[in-house]
């Protein structure tokens, strides 16, 4: 026969913030963020607290999405029998707890709606496969302490270091969901190494993309124009806008304003989240207008209908065109010199121009313009540049510094 209490399947997946009593010192707890929790609060008999008084303590006993309310009952019900006999739960209840991989797997499936895309979604779970399910994704989750993290990240802490540190990340993340559905109890290990300043300091290393320099870009854009390829056509543009490769082979028509001469690309492709107008030149629609004759969904396409062209795809053109040691990213970095070498433009114009966050958070909630006025001007500037024939260059490079 099952337990009966105050609370209902209803009530549990519908009620609000706080701790709701079903009866007998079972309590649902419900987080701000949603998370919901049973504990059970229980006095071991014989036993005192620090100032004397009958030991009262709660008990985790799982998050309601694993554990159902009968479930609850009857770990309440063994948890009050133990208390009442003079044993303290913590140390003789037996419990099925998760193991790491199991939580983690099941974190990786809740967060998948807000990954940017599929590919960040599977390197958050590929770096833990790789670096931490090997020496604890079977471990039970709330035996897992600083040295089983020690054991994750130490290997890889210097020689890795972007990677371990991403990786320290994640495992924090799965050990607090763990907490918050009452498999763990304390202090975040993380936390601890972090704070005890266990693992040694790295200095990181910056890491640039290679970058042609702004004075061969006129040739080099003089050499695509002979293409009719669509990476090709995808490339200028890019050179053009100075925008990320992500951002522009996702491009889609209905992101152009052609009679405003504007494109937003949407928050979901910025690496900062939120939505970035790029004002479109005489040069950007020239590339632009005859691709609308395809009546495709995207604007690059690639060899499949309405799929956009591969991330490699430009880079590969770069390779075929015997172009080494440069990236496609690099062309944000040719951009930004030329603006600050020849433009001479303020800083705030050009970083916003490449879809730079500018100051601090205060200083942005008070910015609220984009400057796309301003920003208009320096890619007319720039693309008059870019599309210049090579021998017109050197005699008038110097000469966009002045105006």
């Amino acid at each position: 026969m099952a337990l009966t209490g105050k609370l209902t399947k209803k009530l549990v997946e519908n009620l609000g913030p706080g701790r709701h009593g079903d009866g007998s010192g079972l309590y649902l707890v419900v987080d701000p963020s949603g998370a919901r929790r049973w504990i059970v609060r229980v006095t071991v008999k014989g036993q005192k607290n620090a100032k004397g008084a009958p030991l009262r303590t709660d008990f985790g006993l799982g998050g309601a999405d694993v554990v159902t309310i009968n479930q609850a009952r009857d770990r309440a019900l063994e948890y009050r029998r133990m208390a009442k006999q003079g044993l303290n739960p913590r140390f003789n209840a037996t419990r099925d707890i998760p193991t790491f991989e199991e939580i983690a797997q099941q974190v990786h499936i809740d967060r998948m709606p807000t990954w940017k895309n599929q590919k960040h979604g599977q390197q958050w779970i590929n770096t833990l496969r790789d670096y931490a399910f090997p020496k604890i994704g079977r471990m039970p989750i709330d035996s897992i302490g600083q040295p089983e993290v020690l054991m994750c990240l130490s290997p890889i802490w210097t020689d890795k270091h972007e990677t371990a540190r991403r990786l320290a990340q994640r495992i924090k993340t799965v050990l607090d969901v763990a907490r918050s559905k009452g498999f763990r109890e304390g202090e975040n290990p993380i936390t601890a190494i972090k704070d005890a300043g266990v693992l040694p300091k790295v200095k990181a290393k910056a890491k640039h993309h290679k970058a042609m320099r702004w004075q061969d870009v006129p040739e080099f854009y003089a050499a695509l124009q002979g293409r009719s390829a669509m990476a090709a056509k995808a490339l200028k543009f890019t050179c053009l806008t100075g925008s990320r490769t992500g951002e522009v082979l996702g491009m889609r028509w209905e992101e152009i304003d052609l009679p405003a001469r504007l494109w937003t690309c949407p928050a979901v492709r910025m690496k900062t989240g939120e939505d970035h107008r790029v004002p479109l030149t005489d040069a950007m629609m020239e590339i632009l207008e005859p691709l609308m004759a395809l009546q495709s969904e995207v604007v690059f396409e690639g060899q499949k209908r309405h799929k956009s062209l591969s991330n490699m795809s430009m880079l590969m053109l770069l390779r075929r065109m015997g172009v080494e040691g440069v990236t496609v990213h690099g062309f944000r970095s040719t951009f930004r010199d030329w603006a600050g070498e020849v433009a001479n433009v303020p800083r705030e114009v050009a970083e916003l121009s490449l879809a730079h966050k500018v100051g601090s958070d205060v200083e942005r909630a008070y910015a609220r313009s984009d400057l796309l006025d301003r920003r208009r001007a320096l890619m007319d500037r720039w693309s008059s540049y870019v599309t210049r024939q090579p021998s017109d260059v050197v005699r008038l490079a110097g000469a966009g510094g002045s105006k």
